[in-house]
């Protein structure tokens, strides 16, 4: 029970982070009514692991380290405005009754949300059992879910037989989602088994769209999924580096953020 609270904490502590930029430890220590050691334990494991830098008094945010895989609980409560804001511009890509690829991240699950308020008719296919929930309760939707091993670390399906399944069917749009993106290394991602799935989902749509909220741009990753131009455009939100657009622009590269 203890290491389920601490983890709890850890949560918190990072969303409160990603809001205020930054946190004192008195504030931490009054808020979950714990002493001044448990706080520093905290804080501790959370820069042992990325996600913040401590300083005198407290922390403040550290970029995320996109080299090993961040877990789902954590990417739930980091840079989620900015999801949400990059959603809204990503479906006006999406046209009634169209077919709709989306792999399993935090962000294609904003982008299920999105749609539930816009759109009666769609067909999705997706291997990400989050993506199912959220749009199990449209009975216009045709939600084709991908057989196979479910990975518990990101509530996603992967596998031999997921591939074969996904092999199948030729979406109109997928969204793909991402860990890293940069001009020289393209398109990158940390799960293995979530990438392979990722590239036949790409390989059979008409059109593939590249999601990434502003942190992922300048990072790489484990693996790489395609090039940076192998794609129709970028979605991200508006703290996106204007300069880098600029770059990604001259390579004939497009990125959306307003």
């Amino acid at each position: 029970m203890e290491q389920l609270f601490a983890e709890q904490r850890h949560q918190i502590i990072i969303q409160k982070l990603n809001q205020d930029k930054s946190i004192r430890a008195s504030e931490l220590m009054e808020h979950f009514g714990v002493s001044f050691e448990t706080i520093r334990r905290d804080l501790e494991y959370l820069e042992s692991e990325g996600y913040l830098r401590r300083v005198h008094g407290g922390a403040i945010p550290r970029d995320p380290d996109y080299s090993h895989e961040i877990p789902l609980p954590i990417r739930e409560s980091i840079f989620m405005e900015e999801k949400k804001e990059l959603a809204q511009i990503a479906v006006r890509y999406v046209t009634e009754g169209m077919s709709v690829a989306l792999d399993p991240s935090t962000t294609n699950t904003e982008i299920a949300k999105v749609l539930k308020t816009k759109f009666d008719r769609l067909t999705i296919i997706t291997n990400s059992l989050p993506i199912v929930n959220e749009l199990v309760t449209m009975p216009g939707y045709t939600v084709i879910m991908t057989g196979g091993v479910i990975r518990h670390e990101e509530l996603s399906i992967i596998g031999d037989l997921t591939e074969e399944f996904t092999s199948r069917f030729h979406a109109d749009l997928f969204f793909m989602s991402m860990s890293g993106v940069t001009l020289e290394a393209g398109i990158t991602d940390n799960a293995i088994g979530e990438v392979q799935v990722k590239k036949i989902m790409h390989a059979n749509a008409k059109r593939t769209i590249a999601l990434a909220d502003s942190s992922k741009f300048g990072q790489n990753s484990l693996i790489k999924v395609c090039g940076a131009s192998e794609v129709e455009r970028f979605v991200t939100d508006s703290n996106i580096d204007k300069k880098l657009v600029d770059q990604f622009s001259k390579s004939g590269i497009d990125i959306v953020y307003k």
